[in-house]
């Protein structure tokens, strides 16, 4: 198991190989399709763009928050989005904000595939039905930005401890288990 501590640096994300179990501290911010369609917008037409999103760590997550006596949100759940929502926006997403690593379930497309290996990113799979789990991981929320697209769409920022674990499953050379997987699986008939 690697234990890896966010921000990420190319030289790290370059040195993971498929397969890797890894855990992962530092940190964390959540987006889904609204924050990647937002995000790019706003770029589009030169508007600031949250600076969280800077060589980040995303994870395709709309985690269940709790509002806190104290005013403060915390965590509930935290389970994986299905990542190939997000096919179309993300080689954009990566090159634009040279993300390091993103954390899903599912795979990404090869288009993806190629935006990582270009930038020097990873994909981390996460167990689907381990939100409970997966939310520990995520122990202190820092904030929020674009609260208006609703809790799941929000873009959740968490400091993370020991998040995972989390597979190698995209790696920076461009591989993908989903498609080694894929590519053993066909069979003439």
């Amino acid at each position: 198991m690697i234990l890896l501590t966010a921000p990420l640096s190319e030289k790290t994300v370059r040195g993971l190989s498929l397969g890797d179990v890894v855990h992962l501290s530092g940190p964390v911010v959540t987006g889904r399709d609204d924050v990647h369609i937002r995000a790019l917008e706003y770029l589009d037409e030169g508007k600031p763009v949250p600076n969280c999103l800077e060589g980040a760590v995303i994870y395709h997550c709309g985690p269940i928050m709790r509002k806190m006596d104290s005013g403060r949100f915390s965590v509930v759940a935290a389970g994986p989005t299905t990542s190939a929502r997000m096919n179309s926006l993300e080689p954009r997403f990566i090159r634009e904000f040279n993300i390091r690593a993103i954390i899903g379930k599912g795979g990404m497309s090869r288009g993806v595939a190629d935006a990582m290996k270009e930038v020097g990113c990873v994909y981390l799979a996460a167990t689907g039905g381990a939100a409970v789990s997966l939310a520990e991981g995520l122990s202190e929320t820092v904030g929020s930005e674009w609260d208006d697209l609703g809790m799941p769409e929000t873009m959740w920022k968490f400091n993370a401890s020991r998040l995972g674990p989390l597979v190698v499953a995209m790696d920076s050379n461009g591989d993908s288990l989903y498609e080694k997987v894929r590519n053993g699986l066909k069979r003439d008939y």
